[in-house]
């Protein structure tokens, strides 16, 4: 990619996966990707066993050099001053899948991806899910056949002891976002190794 892309990274709750979305950031960045983060409330306020919400806002900012958005109210501006060309959602939640595909817009993240979407441009979906072959299903088929929705491939991260668990590779973002541009769906989606 010879061009800047200017990417929205939005991270939601998965908080077993951020450190590796901390080290993806490094690595979107050097393959010229203007990242713009944008985190979910849970993100911006729960400290958990993974480490405190101001320290991990406190490396994405660092990373990014931006301040993340946390809010609906500086999300919404993303759609009228069109000034994204991709949406990634790295980590996605099951509750982020089911909201993204019933449209609700009840957090920061939500609102991005709404407010991206009226753009026409690619929205990226990085899943990572304990319930992803369970209750969220159906929104992942459902999501797969919308306009502009592509996904990071994935596989199962542990299936005797979380059968119904999916993680998407990072590694496959830069990729996927080439493709995404392109109108196209990265494949293999389903990785077996």
């Amino acid at each position: 990619m010879n061009d800047i892309i200017k990417a929205g990274l939005c991270i939601t709750g998965s908080f077993c996966t951020h450190s590796n979305i901390l080290r993806e950031i490094s690595n979107l960045s050097q393959n010229n990707i203007e990242l713009f983060p944008i985190v979910s409330y849970s993100v911006s306020n729960t400290d958990t066993r993974f480490g405190k919400a101001s320290d991990f806002i406190e490396k994405v900012t660092k990373l990014t050099g931006k301040v993340p958005i946390n809010s609906i109210e500086k999300a919404e501006p993303i759609g009228p001053e069109n000034i994204l060309d991709v949406m990634i959602i790295a980590p996605c939640t099951g509750n982020t899948l089911s909201k993204l595909n019933n449209g609700i817009t009840d957090s920061p993240v939500l609102m991005a991806c709404k407010a991206h979407l009226r753009n026409d441009k690619p929205l990226i979906i990085a899943i990572s899910t304990n319930d992803a072959l369970g209750n969220s299903f159906k929104n992942i088929a459902e999501l797969m056949n919308k306009k502009n929705i592509y996904f990071v491939p994935f596989r199962q991260d542990n299936p005797i002891k979380k059968p119904n668990s999916l993680i998407s590779d990072l590694s496959y973002i830069t990729p996927t976002i080439e493709k995404a541009l392109e109108h196209k769906q990265i494949q293999p989606i389903l990785l077996t190794d």
